[in-house]
């Protein structure tokens, strides 16, 4: 299953990094805030390289795809959203019409007759 998500970047929270019986591991989470009429605050990590491949910043656009967990501790559930790719908005839509551009004058005839009936 393929989620994504899209949003504006609003918060980059400070990297974690420590050792674990695999490794060193980094990661750091960032909040994305959905669009919409009731948009929703997402905490969501990213791992080891992705932290510098996806070089997010803030008030950036973007489409996150993620990954949903859960696992249990100590009789507890914990839920972690972990980005797998991200795409930037560099579309940004259609492009805005130009408002210093009036429209073309149509071409002079010289005698005054436009074509038009009236």
């Amino acid at each position: 299953m393929d989620l994504k998500i899209t949003g504006t970047v609003n918060k980059l929270l400070e990297e974690q990094s420590g050792e674990s019986q695999k490794g060193p591991w980094r990661k750091q989470e960032f909040i994305l805030e959905t669009e919409g009429n009731y948009p929703k605050q997402i905490c969501i990590v990213q791992w080891g390289d992705n932290i510098d491949s996806f070089d997010l910043q803030i008030d950036e656009r973007v489409t996150v795809s993620i990954d949903i967990a859960s696992r249990e501790y100590n009789e507890r559930w914990y839920t972690d959203v972990k980005a797998w790719k991200i795409e930037r908005d560099d579309a940004g839509g259609a492009p805005p019409m130009p408002d210093d551009e009036p429209f073309p004058d149509p071409p002079d005839s010289g005698d005054g007759d436009d074509g038009l009936p009236f």
